[in-house]
C-alpha cells in the first residue's frame, strides 16, 4: 500500500514549507506521454505501472520502462508554481534498474512552461531549470546528473566533478538540495555524496581572478631542480664495453660439421657489464628559484550573483525524457518541496518503510535463480552423460 505522511514527522518540517509535487504512484493520472519532437510513435516506449520483480509490497506501484532501445518521455505539473526565490528546492526521487543497466539514463527534469509546456511533444530539447539523477553507460560513464539552467550564460552547466550514481538493481533514494546561501548537497539513500558553494562547484560565473596578462616569466628565471653533474667524468673505456656478448656456457653441438654448417659461433647473450648509454649524476641546481607562479589580478570581467540558488523561476512541471538500450528502470516516491525535513519525512514514509523488505525479496530471487541455473546445469551433464552412454552401448553391437 502507498503511505502518507505521518503527523509526528510532518512536525518536523517548517511551517512555511510547501510540497510542490508529490506521486507515489497509485496511478498515472498526473502523468502524460509524449512523442519527442522528431520521432514517431514507433520510437517511444511504453511507460509501464509495476511493483517490479522484487519490492517491499506486491501493492506499491512505481513508473517503469518495458521496451529496450527507446526514448522515453512523460510529464507532469506541479501542484502550483514553484518560484523559489528566498527558499530552499528540494528534488527527491527513488531509482530501481531491474535491468542490470547498461547504457540509459534515469534523471528527472523540473521545467517552466505554464499552460504553454509542450506536454505532447515535451523531450530533450524542451528547456528546462534543473536536471537531476543517475545517468549510466559502460563502466566509464557512471554518474549522477547535477545541472542547471543559467539564463545569464544562456547554457546548461554541469557540476565541475562527477558525483557518483548506484549501479546494483535494488531501490535508491536520490535527493537534491539547493539551499538559499548559495550552498547546495546531494545525498543518495539520504547519505551526503557531494556538498558544497554553487559558485566553487559549478561554473556559473567568471573567475574571480586571472593571470596577470601584463606578467610574463623572466627569461633568466630556473626552474630545473637538478642538473647534470659537471664533475662527472665518463669512465675510461665505458663505450667500449658491447651490450651482448658470446655465451660462454654455449658449447659446440656434437655434430656440428665446419664444413657443412660452417663455422660455429656461440649464441650471444646480454651483457652484464653493459649499463647502456652513459649518463651523468644529476645534482640539484644551485640557480633553482622554485616554480615560478604566474601572478593574478581581479578579474575585471567577474560579476558576483547572491542568487545562485535562485534556479527555479516559475517551474511549472516535471518529468523524464530519457533513452535506454535495456529498459527496466523504475521511478517511485517523487517529491519537489521548499523543505528538505519534508522530504525526509516523505522518504521515512516511502522508501525506508519498503527497502529492507525489497533486498530481502531481492536477495531470495537471486538464490532461485541460482539454485535454477545449477538445475538446469545437472540436467544437461546428466542428459549429456546419458547420450555418451548409449553411444558407447552402440559401440559394443
Amino acid at each position: 500500500m502507498k503511505f502518507a505522511f505521518l503527523t509526528a514527522l510532518l512536525s518536523a518540517a517548517p511551517a512555511t514549507a510547501k510540497v510542490y509535487f508529490q506521486d507515489s504512484f497509485e496511478n498515472m493520472d498526473l502523468w502524460s506521454e509524449s512523442i519527442m519532437t522528431g520521432k514517431t510513435a514507433a520510437d517511444m516506449g511504453k511507460w509501464e505501472l509495476t511493483s517490479g520483480k522484487w519490492h517491499g509490497d506486491t501493492s506499491d506501484l512505481a513508473l517503469q520502462t518495458s521496451v529496450d532501445a527507446r526514448f522515453y518521455g512523460i510529464s507532469a505539473p506541479l501542484s502550483e508554481t514553484f518560484d523559489n526565490k528566498g527558499k530552499d528546492l528540494v528534488i527527491q526521487y527513488v531509482v530501481k534498474h531491474e535491468q542490470r543497466m547498461d547504457c540509459g539514463g534515469a534523471y528527472i527534469k523540473l521545467l517552466g512552461g505554464g499552460k504553454d509546456f509542450p506536454t505532447d511533444t515535451f523531450g530533450g530539447d524542451t528547456p528546462y531549470s534543473v536536471m537531476f539523477g543517475p545517468d549510466i553507460c559502460g563502466s566509464s560513464n557512471r554518474r549522477t546528473h547535477v545541472i542547471f539552467n543559467y539564463p545569464p550564460k544562456d547554457d546548461n552547466l554541469l557540476i565541475k566533478k562527477d558525483v557518483k550514481c548506484e549501479t546494483d538493481q535494488l531501490s535508491h533514494l536520490y535527493t537534491l538540495h539547493v539551499k538559499s546561501d548559495n550552498t547546495f548537497e546531494v545525498l543518495i539513500d539520504n547519505k551526503s555524496v557531494r556538498s558544497g558553494s554553487l559558485e566553487e562547484e559549478f561554473p556559473f560565473l567568471e573567475p574571480k581572478e586571472i593571470k596577470d596578462p601584463s606578467v610574463s616569466k623572466p627569461d633568466d628565471w630556473v626552474d630545473e631542480r637538478r642538473i647534470p653533474d659537471p664533475e662527472d667524468k665518463k669512465p675510461e673505456g665505458y663505450d667500449d664495453i658491447p651490450p651482448e656478448v658470446p655465451d660462454p656456457d654455449a658449447k659446440k653441438p656434437d655434430d656440428w660439421d665446419d664444413e657443412d654448417d660452417g663455422e660455429w659461433e656461440a649464441p650471444v647473450i646480454p651483457n652484464p657489464d653493459y649499463k647502456g648509454d652513459w649518463k651523468p649524476k644529476m645534482i640539484p641546481n644551485p640557480d633553482y628559484k622554485g616554480e615560478w607562479e604566474h601572478p593574478k589580478i581581479p578579474n575585471p570581467e567577474y560579476v558576483g550573483d547572491d542568487a545562485l540558488y535562485y534556479r527555479c523561476k516559475d517551474c511549472t512541471h516535471i518529468g523524464f525524457e530519457l533513452w535506454q538500450v535495456s529498459a527496466g528502470t523504475s521511478f517511485d516516491d517523487i517529491i519537489v518541496t521548499d523543505s528538505l525535513p519534508e522530504a525526509q519525512a516523505f522518504a521515512e514514509e516511502t522508501f525506508f518503510k519498503k527497502n529492507e523488505k525489497e533486498k530481502k525479496m531481492y536477495d531470495d530471487v537471486q538464490e532461485e535463480e541460482r539454485e535454477e541455473a545449477k538445475r538446469k546445469e545437472e540436467e544437461k551433464r546428466a542428459k549429456e552423460e546419458a547420450e555418451n552412454d548409449e553411444e558407447e552401448d552402440h559401440d559394443e553391437l
